[in-house]
């Protein structure tokens, strides 16, 4: 049952090699159980591409289960479609398509498996960048915000310089009311004259001053502050919003270049490994001499051929004798006197018509 089923897979005449050796039928065989698995292999592949795309396990196996058909169809229809001749360079020209074909193929299984075999050193890869990509992220980002923070926190320092100018301003009036009352400056009198109290009330005057610059100033202050915190709480939510996007940067185009920053020889003995399978039934029926199955098989075919090309010129015979019959028949009847008198007289016939009409058209037109 299984060597019936592999036979059926390498597209060959069922009937013919059934009257075969039975060599000839375990090399069909093989032929049709490399076929046979290597769109099982698709179908694997392609269910692990598109899972990795889709998230979807039933989504998966379906598209993966027709790509697997598509696969087996293509890979039999090039083995059954290389028929041996006597001549090694016209089979190689008519392998030569079929194994460009194989080798497309190959790549396109092979890929997918390379990324599930490579699933944790790809990871690592992804992750590097993941963790490069949010840092940049990240930077980009409060490139917009810190301008605009960096504008606040000065405009807060300018407020703070400003209550430290007008502290030194009463620290200054202080210390000279303090040493005009002590009589070591000013007028140098002991006592709290005239000039003390002007002092002092300069000083006073000065320390209102600052007491509402104080409160003035700090209120400014809280309500840059509370920008300042917006404008952070604005970036961390941003940076929280946009991280979603890198933490699912692992979709199919990701892996396969992340891939292709591994070493390559690995992925090159995969890649050399389904060539070779791809290609085998080719081969295999390139390298193998011209069997019981391919004589039967051209035999059936040129017993057609043949009885097509009797057809043909069959035909043409007769065709060619009935065009020479036919001229011989109407040279004879050119011959004949009767026919020339009765042409001639519905000649005639037509001539008068036609002289009639023109006669009455020529009347009307007067």
């Amino acid at each position: 049952m299984l060597k019936k089923l592999f036979i059926i897979c390498s597209g060959a005449d069922t009937d013919i090699l059934d009257t075969c050796a039975i060599g000839e039928q375990n090399k069909y065989a093989g032929i049709g159980a490399t076929v046979f698995f290597t769109a099982v292999m698709a179908f694997i592949a392609c269910s692990y591409a598109l899972y990795s795309v889709f998230d979807n396990l039933f989504a998966s196996i379906g598209f993966g289960f027709i790509w697997g058909l598509l696969i087996f169809n293509l890979d039999r229809f090039i083995v059954s479609t290389i028929k041996k001749r006597n001549n090694i360079m016209d089979e190689i020209i008519q392998a030569s398509p079929r194994l460009i074909l194989a080798v497309i193929i190959a790549v396109v299984i092979s890929k997918p498996l390379e990324l599930k075999i490579f699933e944790k050193e790809i990871n690592q890869v992804l992750l590097e960048q993941k963790n490069e990509l949010t840092l940049a992220n990240q930077s980009q980002i409060a490139e917009q915000f810190t301008p605009n923070v960096n504008a606040l926190e000065t405009n807060i320092s300018t407020l703070e310089s400003q209550i430290t100018a007008k502290e030194k301003e009463v620290n200054a009036l202080y210390d000279v009311y303090i040493s005009e009352a002590e009589g070591t400056a000013g007028t140098q009198l002991l006592g709290k004259g005239p000039v003390y109290k002007e002092k002092r009330e300069k000083h006073d005057a000065a320390l209102a001053e600052l007491q509402q610059l104080k409160a003035d100033n700090k209120a400014k202050i809280a309500d840059i502050e509370a920008q300042i915190a917006q404008l952070n709480t604005d970036y961390k939510t941003q940076v929280s919003s946009t991280q979603p996007i890198i933490d699912g940067f692992d979709g199919l185009m990701a892996r396969v270049n992340a891939l292709g920053e591994l070493p390559w020889l690995p992925s090159f003995f995969i890649l050399l490994l389904f060539l070779a399978i791809e290609t085998s039934p080719i081969f295999a029926k390139l390298l193998s001499p011209k069997g019981e199955y391919d004589y039967k098989l051209e035999d059936a075919e040129t017993a057609v051929k043949t009885w097509v090309e009797q057809k043909v010129s069959e035909r043409q015979v007769l065709l060619h004798t009935d065009q020479v019959l036919n001229n011989k028949i109407y040279n004879d009847i050119a011959e004949e006197d009767e026919l020339y008198t009765y042409k001639r007289k519905k000649a005639r016939e037509l001539m008068q018509l036609q002289a009639d009409a023109f006669f009455k058209h020529q009347k009307n037109a007067l």
